[in-house]
């Protein structure tokens, strides 16, 4: 299956759940119609778009997690790419929109009734480095749509020099 994007999710009021649209402007600072309550842990440059992959979000709901697309706090969902497939550095096209993986984005307890026992920490990288929601910043911005392609345009660079 091509990558592509699930869903796509905003708050105008902040927190969660993100809500779903058809379109996502995305600016270098975030995406119109979103916003971010905690601006020290949330938004800005540096994570001005949070990713989930869908095969993240699988595995939790088979779990028993009672987690639904938007319910994190992601902007835009992914599917088609397996939850090993983003690490910081890697860079995302949409087409009109390139994103860049800045890190993983810690689960706090706002989320915490998206899971069993409110044990959040089930989307940590600390748990799991591949079970994670992901920050990114804006390398190129424009318009998103649900259904659109996705391409990792790096995933055979190596990261540092021999």
């Amino acid at each position: 299956m091509k990558p592509r994007i699930l869903g796509l999710f905003v708050n105008p009021n902040g927190g969660v759940p993100k809500h779903p649209v058809e379109t996502l402007v995305v600016t270098n600072t975030g995406c119109i119609g979103d916003r971010q309550n905690d601006l020290k842990h949330h938004g800005g440059p540096t994570r001005a778009v949070c990713l989930l992959l869908d095969s993240v979000l699988t595995r939790l709901i088979s779990e028993g997690h009672p987690i639904g697309p938007g319910s994190t706090g992601e902007n835009i969902l992914i599917q088609g790419l397996e939850a090993n497939s983003f690490t910081t550095g890697v860079i995302l096209d949409f087409g009109s929109v390139t994103l860049q993986i800045t890190g993983p984005a810690p689960p706090c307890k706002t989320i915490k009734a998206s899971f069993l026992n409110e044990g959040f920490s089930a989307l940590s990288h600390k748990r799991d480095a591949s079970q994670t929601r992901w920050y990114a910043s804006v390398m190129k911005a424009g318009k998103v749509e649900t259904g659109q392609s996705v391409s990792i345009l790096n995933e055979s660079e190596q990261v540092g020099s021999p």
